[in-house]
């Protein structure tokens, strides 16, 4: 039987922004994030675990962006189509136009997760993990091609916004970093009851090793962390249709599951 989850600076810079770092064609400056799921916002209704189901595939940031961030232009067209060359593209921030073909390295109209790791840092100037461009760029694909196009990467800034958003909110003591308290406060005011010992887990397996007796989270991981709660607890969901908060699955049925979320 399954458990019960929850109840319920020597160059220009295009933003300056605690969190992470949009680096473009040059050395650090600073920056911005798949089942296509936004940050959750609280509590299921009526459900016994966390992880509201969002009103729409990308909630919009507020009103001139979280922390002055440059951003919050019109929601973006159909994706699919390269960006047309020199021109922005209509429902294109030009400003995100501009940092699109900067991070488009190969001038291909498509950003790779090769191109977007090389772009994208933490707070401590670390490079975005493999595994998170993945999910992002599996996010956004819309075409299965393993890349993004001006709209994808447009979408992308803005769900990165709330992201890097929910990220400094919980940083409660700007460190940079998301702590063991730290990460248990955000699993809890998401709606999400997990024990200290899962969060335990978590951080031990995500945090970048160190020498430090406190291990902390980046941004990077700390998406990545956050993503696949919800991804997979919306597969836990799926299976409670009773909402009880455990469910009987096959051992093949659990593999399929997982295999299926872990994106």
């Amino acid at each position: 039987r399954g458990s019960r989850p929850s109840d319920t600076r020597s160059v220009p810079v295009p933003i300056s922004v605690p969190g992470a770092r949009l680096t473009p064609t040059v050395s650090p400056p600073q920056g911005f994030p798949g089942a296509g799921h936004p940050p959750p916002v609280g509590p299921y209704p009526g459900g016994p675990y966390g992880g509201g189901p969002p009103p729409g595939p990308y909630r919009q940031p507020p009103p001139g962006g979280p922390y002055g961030g440059p951003y919050g232009g019109p929601q973006p067209g159909p994706y699919g189509g390269a960006a047309p060359g020199g021109n922005t593209p209509p429902g294109v921030d030009p400003e995100v136009f501009s940092w699109f073909q900067s991070v488009d390295t190969d001038h291909s109209g498509f950003i790779s997760i090769k191109e977007l790791k090389q772009a994208l840092v933490n707070n401590n100037w670390s490079s975005f993990n493999d595994e998170t461009c993945l999910l992002m760029i599996n996010m956004f694909d819309k075409t299965r091609s393993g890349r993004i196009d001006v709209y994808g990467f447009s979408a992308l800034l803005r769900f990165i916004q709330q992201w890097r958003s929910l990220f400094q909110q919980y940083d409660r003591d700007q460190s940079g970093s998301i702590s063991f308290s730290e990460l248990q406060q955000a699993f809890s005011q998401m709606g999400y009851n997990l024990s200290p010992q899962f969060s335990q887990l978590l951080l031990a397996r995500y945090s970048q090793r160190s020498p430090s007796p406190n291990p902390s989270i980046q941004l990077d991981r700390f998406i990545h962390i956050c993503m696949q709660l919800q991804s997979l607890t919306d597969a836990f969901r799926e299976k409670d249709t009773a909402l009880q908060g455990n469910v009987r699955l096959s051992y093949e049925d659990f593999l399929s599951m997982v295999v299926t979320r872990m994106l």
